[in-house]
């Protein structure tokens, strides 16, 4: 977890101009959606709240940030049903879950439904 948010932080800057060397300069870094999203996710299971809830709660704490466009509607929805997501943000922010559970049956379920928020489960094969 600490890795995926220092790896979203040092890079960034570079997030919306990609470059293609380990001798880049140094910018100033801020966290992103994803350290949000991230910092939620590990909220919902030190809280024991719904995993949307807290993708809510932190992302309408945070509204500036480069949210998908589909996320950032679903945040200013009442309720948590799936917002169909087409990106990659479940994968972005589960890192946490990897961290908290020991089982195998734990964390693939725990990961599920940390990902049931993104997509329709009726659309989509986990």
């Amino acid at each position: 977890m600490i890795g995926a948010i220092a790896g979203d932080m040092i890079g960034s800057p570079y997030e919306s101009h990609p470059i293609k060397t380990v001798n880049f300069p140094t910018r100033v870094s801020d966290f992103t959606d994803d350290t949000v999203l991230t910092i939620a996710v590990a909220n919902a299971i030190l809280t024991g709240i719904d995993y949307g809830r807290s993708l809510k709660s932190f992302a309408r704490k945070h509204p500036n940030l480069p949210y998908g466009a589909s996320f950032r509607h679903w945040i200013w929805k009442a309720g948590t049903r799936p917002y169909n997501s087409y990106g990659n943000g479940a994968a972005m922010r589960v890192s946490p879950v990897g961290f908290a559970y020991e089982t195998m049956e734990d964390v693939l379920s725990q990961a599920r439904q940390s990902a049931e928020i993104s997509l329709d489960q009726y659309r989509c094969e986990f």
